[in-house]
């Protein structure tokens, strides 16, 4: 080989290995997630996107906030297309992570969860709604999704306005009412309340659990059987009457549910029935008044699950990197975090938790979930269901749909599904 062969592969080489130092320092790693800003999940999760730049130096670091209806209507189409990101926040359920497992849109991550050691901080019934079958229901088949956290609703309330109206926690759903009616009879409409999006849904079925049993929550989120509907005849009627009582506002249908907790953090309701993703807006935003939480009035079961899932796009271009920042989201530091910021960390150290929310949080699930009272969420199921029990709980508080018909428009779309396994 001649000087000048040589100087040729020689050059060759430092252009082919200038070319992939400018591609790894060019890297992307792309992750959404939905959460708002100010709840303990985005505050943990951008601390630990914190630690990844850390950690990976040359890799640009591309975050995209993104919105909860954003995904629930678009998500098969972005996971079917080339700009989905290498890692994103998605919504667990048959109807959600559930369809676009089914599709083949997303990363089994079975092999990562053995050789990374998430299977020693995320138990089976932690990961129970981290496996869908090849139908896209939940609880067997490959591992699609990692919780980072659990959720569960509940009842804000306003402690001053209970204690300067003389009215205590409620432990039943007869006393629940007592103190509505109690409010209401000195002018104060006593729940914050919105239609617009899962607020409305998530007060019909804590009501519809109030009259379920193992077998119909079973039968319920796996499609097990057509549906029975007198838990939800039951809510809706409740729903109807809460509204001609003054207990609810008619003009709740024109609110979200964040413009509900805005009433509530203003200090205008005393009650307002959601989920623990607030607690940071909450915790953040309330100076005027003390608050607190307490679990729905219920023989057993609660809306609420392990939390929303972090997921790998099939055609996501980085798997590895969304690996490592899923790392660092289950790791003790970032669970402990998460507790402190107020959030319902799944795998935290009790002890390493000193934040008056975070505390409460971790108590009130356990309380649920020791006795196996997670009902879920009740648009899982059935694709379509979201928009579905949005428009129907909107008819009940707006007087255009009867307890009836609510029923007959859940039970249509149910059955059908049902039918199709």
């Amino acid at each position: 080989m001649n000087i000048f062969s040589k100087l040729a592969i020689t050059a060759g080489m430092s252009v082919l290995l200038a070319a992939g130092v400018a591609q790894a320092q060019s890297k992307t790693f792309n992750v959404w997630w939905y959460e708002l800003p100010d709840s303990a999940q985005a505050l943990a999760w951008t601390k630990a996107l914190g630690e990844f730049k850390t950690k990976h130096p040359d890799v640009t670091v591309n975050f995209e906030q993104k919105t909860f209806d954003q995904l629930q209507k678009a998500g098969s189409l972005i996971l079917n297309s080339d700009q989905a990101p290498d890692v994103l926040e998605y919504n667990k359920g048959n109807a959600t992570a559930g369809l676009v497992a089914s599709q083949g849109l997303l990363t089994p991550l079975d092999d990562e969860f053995k050789k990374r050691g998430w299977d020693k901080i995320l138990n089976e019934t932690n990961t129970q709604l981290s496996k869908y079958d090849q139908n896209g229901i939940y609880g067997s088949g490959p591992i699609i999704g990692v919780p980072a956290y659990a959720e569960f609703v509940s009842v804000f309330y306003n402690i001053d306005m209970f204690n300067a109206n003389g009215i205590k926690v409620p432990t039943t759903i007869d006393e629940f009412e007592a103190a509505m009616d109690a409010f209401q009879k000195k002018g104060i409409t006593p729940l914050a309340y919105g239609t617009v999006d899962s607020n409305a849904q998530h007060l019909v079925y804590t009501l519809a659990l109030t009259q379920a049993d193992d077998t119909w929550v079973k039968n319920y989120q796996g499609l097990k059987a057509p549906l029975d509907t007198k838990p939800f005849l039951f809510a809706a009627q409740k729903i109807v009457d809460w509204v001609k009582k003054g207990y609810i506002s008619k003009d709740s249908t024109g609110l979200k549910g964040q413009d509900a907790a805005n009433v509530f953090s203003a200090g205008k309701a005393p009650m307002y029935v959601s989920g623990t993703w607030n607690n940071g807006n909450f915790s953040s935003t309330i100076k005027n008044f003390k608050w607190s939480q307490f679990i729905f009035p219920t023989p057993k079961y609660s809306t609420g699950s392990t939390g929303s899932m972090f997921m790998v796009p099939k055609s996501a271009k980085n798997k590895d990197l969304a690996y490592d920042f899923i790392d660092i989201v289950l790791s003790k530091q970032n669970q402990n975090d998460q507790a402190n910021f107020g959030g319902v960390a799944i795998a935290a150290d009790p002890a390493a938790i000193t934040d008056e929310v975070g505390k409460r949080n971790v108590q009130l699930f356990n309380e649920i979930s020791s006795k196996g009272g997670l009902g879920f969420y009740p648009d899982w199921p059935v694709p379509g269901y979201y928009e579905l029990l949005i428009q129907a709980t909107t008819g009940l508080v707006n007087g255009s749909t009867t307890p009836d018909q609510f029923a007959d428009r859940l039970k249509k779309a149910y059955d059908d599904a049902q039918a199709a396994q």
